[in-house]
């Protein structure tokens, strides 16, 4: 495909479409490589004069003389807003961001004067900062009792939704109430996720490894109810009657409050993979298991579940796992049981 763009004074602007896909891509390209990226946005006034073409032309002008060779120019929205996209910044915080700023803007003002620079609105976008230092310091601590009281209390407060499902499960077919599996926890550190048993005893996991491959690789076409094929099995024939409403309602996850409880897991974190996912995973992809404890539920959970692809699902995590706070918890917390009630993505 032949890039189409706009040479002003022998400065290439990406037209919109190239330039959107560039964003895409480099922003994924930052989630590798943990990098923080910003988004300078330019638009002139609507006022008479304020958006003649020769204006944009000494814009496009002042900002190639200050943009470095590897931050991307082009339309946002062509003849009216114009973007830079700067790959990485030393950091995502106010004067790094009022830096690019008065950089961008002092230039204007050589390039057009004063008067014509001040019609030019500036805007950048950049990711979150990091927690400062003391604050990232005590958060493992802060997490860990709140994953204690949190646990605990909804152990004591579920007892009769646990003691229900429990005998649900009994009752309706043979074998145990709990299902024990290995899963892969925080610096790949192996321990046995509980949950309610869902499946007959005695299940291949052949299908699901089979499905599993599929996902990581991005060839899960067959058996999608939408645009994007999801991550758990749609009408599994191992899952009893019985384990299907508990996966719709996510109740199955419950016996995890005791994981949380020993340690295992978190109440907020990613999804802890088995080890035959792990196998198959590039190397950026591990840092989902490398850099935080597994949680119940996460930031993947509320924002697409299962209905996302495997790479959006590692980018979720990842970006948790960088920008995770007390703050930021409660609020997948609070976020939790409308992503549950609604049953989007949910199998």
């Amino acid at each position: 495909m032949l890039l189409r763009s706009t040479p002003v004074d022998r400065v290439v602007v990406l037209d919109e479409d190239v330039f959107q896909s560039a964003i895409h891509r480099e922003r994924r390209r930052a989630d590798r490589f943990d990098q923080q990226p910003a988004l300078l946005i330019l638009s002139l006034d609507s006022s008479p004069g304020g958006a003649a073409p020769d204006r944009w032309a000494g814009v496009i002008n002042a900002v190639s003389r200050v943009k470095r060779p590897s931050d991307l120019l082009g339309w946002m929205e062509r003849g009216t807003v114009l973007g830079i996209f700067v790959p990485e910044i030393a950091a995502a915080h106010r004067s790094i961001t009022e830096d690019l700023i008065h950089r961008f803007r002092a230039q204007l003002e050589v390039e057009l004067g004063r008067g014509q620079a001040m019609r030019v609105s500036i805007q950048v976008h950049a990711r979150p900062a990091p927690a400062p230092v003391a604050a990232r310091a005590m958060y493992p601590a802060l997490k860990r009792t709140c994953d204690v009281l949190g646990s605990a209390t909804c152990l004591m407060l579920f007892a009769p939704a646990l003691l229900i499902v429990a005998a649900m499960v009994k009752l309706t077919s043979k074998g145990p109430v709990l299902f024990r599996q290995p899963r892969i926890g925080h610096r790949e550190q192996p321990f046995t996720m509980l949950k309610f048993r869902t499946m007959r005893v005695g299940a291949d996991p052949a299908l699901h490894k089979g499905y599993v491959s599929c996902f990581i690789q991005g060839t899960n076409t067959a058996t999608t109810t939408g645009d994007v094929a999801p991550f758990k099995i749609v009408d599994d024939p191992r899952v009893t009657r019985v384990g299907a409403l508990l996966r719709k309602t996510s109740l199955d996850e419950l016996p995890q409050l005791l994981n949380v409880l020993r340690g295992d897991m978190s109440l907020v974190g990613p999804r802890p993979p088995l080890d035959y996912e792990v196998e198959q995973y590039a190397p950026w992809h591990r840092r989902r298991v490398m850099d935080v404890k597994p949680g119940i539920t996460g930031l993947w959970q509320v924002t697409g579940r299962s209905c996302t692809t495997f790479e959006q699902m590692v980018r979720l995590d990842l970006r948790y796992a960088k920008t995770c706070s007390l703050r930021s918890d409660l609020k997948i917390l609070f976020a939790t049981p409308a992503a549950v009630i609604s049953g989007k993505g949910a199998r």
